[in-house]
C-alpha cells in the first residue's frame, strides 16, 4: 500500500517537467535499518509526462534508475522495466485514497499555505490507517 513521502505545490497548468527539480531535491528515503535516511531511491517509477532527456540525466548521475516510458513520438527509445512500471498503480491508487478528502479533492483553499495544510493533514491520516 502506497503512503505519500514528499508534497511540492505548483501551478495547475505547469507541466511535470519543470516541477521535477523541486521534487528531486526536497525527497528523501527512509532507510530499513538506523541511520541518517539515504537521498536517493533506488528507482523512480513516472508516467511519459516526466520523459525528459534532462530527467534522464539527473536520475543517472544520482544512481537511480528511470522506469518511465518513451512517448510515441520520440526518436530514442531506451528499454525499461515493465513489471516495474506497473508498480505505478500504487501511486494512482495513493493519489485516489487522497482525493477521498473532500477538501483536497475540491480545492476550497484559496491560498497555497492552506492547501498544503489540508494535504498534510490527508498524508497524515493516511499514515496513520
Amino acid at each position: 500500500m502506497g503512503k505519500p513521502m514528499q508534497f511540492v505545490l505548483s501551478e495547475g497548468q505547469r507541466s511535470d517537467i519543470k516541477g521535477f527539480a523541486t521534487l528531486n531535491t526536497a525527497l528523501k528515503v527512509k532507510r530499513t535499518g538506523r541511520g541518517r535516511p539515504k537521498q536517493r531511491p533506488r528507482y523512480l517509477v513516472g508516467d511519459k509526462g516526466y520523459d525528459a532527456q534532462m530527467i534522464r540525466h539527473t536520475l543517472r548521475r544520482q544512481h537511480t534508475t528511470p522506469v518511465i516510458p518513451k512517448r510515441k513520438n520520440a526518436k530514442y527509445k531506451p528499454r525499461f522495466n515493465r513489471g516495474l512500471y506497473r508498480e505505478r498503480n500504487r501511486i494512482e491508487r495513493l493519489i485516489n485514497r487522497i482525493k477521498q478528502f473532500r477538501r483536497v479533492a475540491t480545492r476550497y483553499e484559496k491560498r497555497a499555505e492552506n492547501y498544503l495544510a489540508m494535504l498534510m493533514i490527508a498524508a497524515i491520516l493516511i499514515w496513520l490507517k
